[in-house]
């Protein structure tokens, strides 16, 4: 199994590219990211009590984008200077929250679309108890989140010298890498049976991309659908159900852009990591291409904020009229803007 390793040592620069893409592609994230995600917190929370348009599931998917930020800055710095001065506990912390907020965004996400989706075709089912209910879902979702993200950094053995580190590296990266103290990725992988680690992935797999994916899906047919039935269902307003489908499939862009790509080369890494490709080119492509895959699924927290301009009102009322107080009602926001034809 280690002959892999041995016959494609030629890849000396693969490291020093990994942490150039991380670098680079971070900190074009960063920016955007923060603000995008600080004023859509700010705008939602006006919000959060007066509508139902998923807007707490928006509110939440804000804040798993806020947290996965956050985060970035130590990340650069450990991509630039391949070193980890910042101790053990808190690079764990960092490697668990990444995870932790990928898949929280996940969530939300479908949350959104099943929920715009859902107010389209039944409309009268959504009240007051059924507002309460998204909160007790986006409870659940974050337990949910952390419970299954837990195997990531437990998978992770902190001895820098072990033997089983990074066996996609070469032995001299490998030996480079024993003298200083690593993070993230590049942390040692604790040993683990083929079934136990066979399983992990289909469960990631299918519970983290496959069932959320199809959800999304069937949310936006469902919706466009709904668009072809002029004047009939729930919802005959023909601009509402437009509305609402822009922002299903501002979750469906955003999900295909940022979680797709990071899906299909998760488990073609965890061959490459198990030496079970042994063509070194292929072996190589693989290792080159999971890091960009990687990042675009951070680039979600800078798409999730253009998504919230673009496909819903709340969002760019607030901004184009920041000075109107908060305890005003939703209504008479409405009633303002249209003239009362609303009430």
């Amino acid at each position: 199994m280690n002959l892999a390793n041995q016959s494609c040592e030629s890849a000396g620069n693969l490291k020093t590219y990994q942490h150039h893409v991380y670098a680079v592609l971070y900190s074009i994230i960063l920016a955007p990211g923060l603000l995008g995600n600080v004023l859509a917190i700010w705008v939602f929370r006006a919000y959060i009590k007066e509508t139902k348009k998923a807007v707490v599931f928006m509110m939440n998917l804000a804040v798993a984008d806020l947290l996965q930020v956050l985060s970035l800055p130590l990340r650069i710095y450990y991509y630039l200077n391949n070193s980890w001065p910042f101790g053990h506990p808190l690079c764990m912390i960092c490697f668990y929250l990444k995870y932790v907020n990928m898949y929280a965004s996940i969530f939300f996400l479908v949350c959104v679309s099943v929920r715009r989706c859902e107010l389209i075709m039944c409309p009268l089912k959504y009240n007051s108890s059924r507002r309460k209910g998204d909160l007790y879902i986006c409870v659940l979702g974050w337990l949910l989140v952390c419970l299954s993200c837990l195997p990531f950094p437990l998978l992770r053995s902190p001895n820098y010298g072990s033997k089983d580190i990074n066996s996609s590296l070469s032995s001299s990266e490998a030996s480079s890498v024993r003298d200083e103290p690593v993070c993230f990725a590049e942390l040692p992988l604790r040993t683990v049976s083929p079934p136990a680690a066979w399983a992990l992935l289909v469960i990631a797999e299918v519970f983290g991309f496959v069932i959320p994916l199809i959800l999304v899906l069937a949310c936006t047919c469902m919706t466009a659908g709904s668009l072809w039935e002029a004047g009939t269902g729930a919802i005959p307003d023909q601009g509402e159900k437009r509305r609402a489908l822009r922002m299903v499939l501002g979750c469906a862009i955003v999900f295909f852009v940022c979680f797709v790509p990071y899906h299909i080369t998760m488990p073609l890494d965890f061959l490459v990591k198990a030496n079970a490709v042994s063509d070194c080119t292929l072996r190589d492509l693989i290792l080159r291409c999971h890091p960009v895959t990687l990042c675009l699924a951070s680039l979600n927290c800078s798409l999730d904020p253009l998504m919230y301009y673009f496909t819903t009102d709340e969002f760019w009322r607030r901004l184009s009229k920041p000075d109107i107080p908060e305890g005003m009602t939703f209504n008479r926001r409405l009633s303002c803007i249209t003239g009362g034809q609303e009430d």
